[in-house]
């Protein structure tokens, strides 16, 4: 049965191979299933970490383009800037006056991005709410989450039934799709990789610069000639990301025999992974090279929104007494 999907991502610099295999190609395939998508650039959420004008105009652009050379099509999916539905902050505003303090200081995310240094502002504690906005003015049926973000979820879901028993049955309660948690990508030190632990692989640097970066992933010290465990190799893990089955037994075989070093398995993953990402880094090309083009799919993916959104919030307005 076909679903309305509703997902988005903050611009806050540039995407790497953890974002694609943990979540972008999974957008791909619910687009590709016929679902209706809407997929959206969350600059006002990125205004809480990104405080320079010129650098959220530049991320803003960076993911449009991102997105659009990884396969997000506009003439299947709604892809557009939260900016661009201002019905999404009135929304927020009507949140705010209903539900009690206490449901936001339980969300556990205020206070880890506190602990990680960002700063403790009122936007950072309301996210809930605007993310719930985001969420709910698209009527949307599933949310794609990881499972460390399902918490979102319950939250939206929570200010969704308590506006309906105050207002009637207006929003749709959505639920959480939880992505594949198997597709969870290390970075170079063998943390996640993050933006924030400075230890990615960009999707479009160039294949030199991708392959220098792969040569840097922490390994043991287990000698050459020694077996190693797969199980616990960051690159094996990236192996696994990148091979069919029959070519993921032969590495496992590799590791387990002895006699091959690290660096041979670095350089197929290397190569592999210039091989998946070739045709997203020569359209990336031309979409730097077009900018009117990405400009245009934004601006009709607003348009497309706000179509949608605007006969929700004008059910808002009535219920609530604003009309």
């Amino acid at each position: 049965m076909t679903k309305t999907i509703l997902s988005g991502v903050q611009p806050s610099g540039k995407l790497h191979i953890g974002n694609y295999f943990g979540a972008i190609r999974q957008f791909l395939a619910l687009q590709e299933q016929g679902n209706h998508c809407y997929y959206f650039i969350a600059d006002y959420h990125a205004m809480t970490s990104v405080k320079e004008p010129a650098l959220l105009r530049e991320y803003v652009r960076e993911v449009a383009m991102s997105y659009l050379a990884l396969g997000i099509d506009p003439e299947k999916s709604v892809f557009y800037r939260q900016s661009d539905v201002p019905a999404v902050t009135e929304l927020s505003w009507i949140f705010s006056c209903l539900i009690p303090m206490g449901l936001l200081e339980r969300c556990t995310s205020y206070k880890d991005k506190v602990a990680q240094g960002l700063t403790a502002s009122h936007g950072l504690f309301y996210y809930p709410c605007l993310q719930a906005a985001d969420i709910l003015i698209t009527s949307c049926d599933l949310v794609p989450v990881g499972q460390d973000q399902k918490q979102h979820i319950e939250v939206t879901r929570d200010i969704a039934e308590k506006f309906n028993n105050q207002y009637g049955e207006i929003l749709t309660v959505p639920d959480a799709y939880i992505l594949d948690n198997t597709a969870v990508v290390p970075g170079l030190d063998g943390r996640k990789m993050s933006k924030s632990y400075d230890n990615t692989i960009p999707l479009f640097e160039t294949a030199k610069q991708s392959s220098k970066r792969v040569m840097r992933i922490v390994t043991d010290s287990t000698p050459v000639e020694d077996p190693k465990d797969p199980a616990k190799c960051n690159v094996f893990a990236m192996l696994k990301l990148l091979c069919n089955e029959a070519e993921l037994a032969q590495w496992q075989e590799k590791y387990t025999r002895g006699g091959m070093g690290y660096g041979e398995a670095k350089k197929a993953v290397a190569e592999k992974l210039n091989e998946l990402l070739a045709p997203y880094r020569e359209k990336y090309e031309q979409l730097v090279n077009d900018p009117a083009y990405v400009d245009d799919v934004l601006a009709e993916g607003g348009r497309k929104a706000r179509e949608k959104t605007n006969v929700l919030m004008e059910k808002v307005r009535s219920a609530t007494g604003l009309r």
